[in-house]
């Protein structure tokens, strides 16, 4: 089988988004779509890696994907078919330390393979059965555990709004993730001013939580070189060089920051310092998809993520748009395949369960959404005030969804955190907000609105 012939297959047996049809790739009809699917669930993963979809001298992801490849540890699977080896996921062989073992033996490109066969269920039995587990001051990805990020933006980068929408999230158990700004301006100084306000306030309520100012990544080195207290270094990556090329990064550059924020040494429990985003489309809407599906195109930028060890990678699920993820239908798909497939490739997957204004989808989407990432034992996923991010415009999930699905599936913060939020009066003995008529947590917003000021 030829790259060429690879490409299209996996194209073709990707369930239907808009984003394919878009690049002209998707299926014509359902009848083509199975057809395609019976195809590749009948071909071999070894045939995969033999037909790799960009020339690897042309494309440094490509030939990244080829150098993490561990040939010893795919010797005894190479033979299986992608439907061989979705059944083996799903039977009781495959314990968290099977499918561990399988992290540098499996590519990109045979994972998005077996998600394209997979049902939902599939997908979230399977991601369920592989945890990753990371940590800088607090240990996000264990069993039981769900973690989120406090995503405090704002239109301009007012401490004031700032700090209360943090510590509107402290008061709910969120931030255990990660206290992660979308900066209005992305300069180092304005990185800067957000990260004292971050660090002032860690350090004043003696809170293990790490920071991170979502700037572009030579801000960071920058920053990092001017003292500032970064804590993880945070960048958007794709699936080929071009579309990284497009955010203006190499691998190389990453492989600076990753040296730098490591050399800080300012983890307290782990010393996993970068955060990537991602999303389904990216790489399309900078016309450096290479003719490859949106899916399998994502999948490959999580072999760009776990070469830095990062302690957080999250896609953006729904936040391109309707062009790429016309509806709720395809955004929950492409939630669940995301975190799939990250998962299987041993990246510590969160979602942003979100959409833009102008899909055909809405809130109710996005708690269905969640739920079942919540049950797939998804790492995180973003704490927004409101679910509204005025700063980007977009709907995400709140404070108070993260509360519902901790409460509703018995999950429970990072364990550092959780013996903070219990010595902080916010929860209780089992780990869940104290129940009360909002006496508490009004009390609680106060005390920390207090050591804000």
């Amino acid at each position: 089988m030829s790259g060429e012939d690879l490409k299209n297959l996996l194209a073709k047996a990707s369930p239907a988004r808009s984003g394919d049809f878009l690049a002209g790739i998707a299926a014509a009809s359902r009848q083509e779509r199975v057809k395609a699917q019976r195809l590749l669930a009948d071909t071999t993963l070894g045939a995969i890696l033999e037909s790799p979809l960009i020339d690897p001298e042309a494309d440094d992801v490509s030939a990244l994907i080829l150098r993490q490849h561990d040939s010893e540890a795919f010797r005894p699977i190479a033979g299986w078919s992608v439907g061989e080896m979705r059944e083996w996921l799903l039977s009781e062989a495959a314990t968290p330390p099977a499918i561990a073992a399988l992290k540098w033996a499996l590519t990109p490109e045979m994972v998005a393979a077996v998600a394209k066969i997979c049902r939902n269920q599939d997908l979230i039995a399977i991601a369920r059965k592989r945890p990753v587990v990371t940590a800088f001051r607090t240990t996000v990805g264990l069993p039981g555990r769900l973690s989120v990020r406090i995503q405090p933006n704002h239109p301009t980068d007012d401490p004031r709004g700032v700090a209360a929408s943090i510590v509107d999230g402290l008061a709910f158990g969120c931030g255990d993730a990660v206290i992660g700004i979308n900066p209005a301006t992305d300069s180092p100084s304005a990185m800067r001013r957000l990260l004292d306000l971050i660090e002032e306030l860690r350090l004043r309520l003696g809170c293990p939580v790490q920071s991170c100012v979502l700037a572009h990544v030579t801000t960071a080195i920058d920053a990092m070189n001017r003292a500032a207290p970064v804590d993880l270094v945070f960048q958007s990556v794709a699936g080929s060089q071009k579309a990284n090329a497009s955010f203006g990064i190499s691998i190389a550059m990453l492989k600076e920051a990753h040296e730098a924020a490591r050399g800080l040494k300012r983890g307290t429990v782990g010393d996993n310092v970068m955060y990537f985003e991602t999303g389904q489309g990216s790489a399309l809407s900078a016309d450096a998809h290479h003719g490859i599906d949106q899916q399998t195109m994502e999948a490959r930028a999580y072999a760009v993520a776990r070469e830095f060890d990062p302690l957080l990678v999250n896609t953006v699920v729904g936040f391109i748009g309707p062009e790429y993820l016309y509806d709720g239908k395809e955004i929950i798909r492409a939630g669940l395949e995301d975190h799939f497939c990250g998962k299987l490739l041993g990246v510590p997957m969160g979602v942003d369960v979100c959409y833009t204004n102008h899909a055909e989808a809405d809130q109710d989407d996005m708690d269905n959404l969640l739920t079942l990432l919540a049950v797939a034992g998804v790492n995180f996923v973003m704490g927004v005030p409101g679910s509204d991010d005025v700063m980007l415009n977009y709907q995400s999930t709140s404070y108070h969804d993260a509360a519902y699905v901790r409460r509703a599936l018995g999950l429970r913060p990072s364990p550092e955190f959780e013996a903070w939020l219990a010595d902080a009066g916010i929860f209780d003995q089992n780990g869940f907000l104290k129940p009360s008529d909002g006496s508490l947590m009004l009390a609680a917003r106060a005390h920390l609105l207090e050591a804000a000021e």
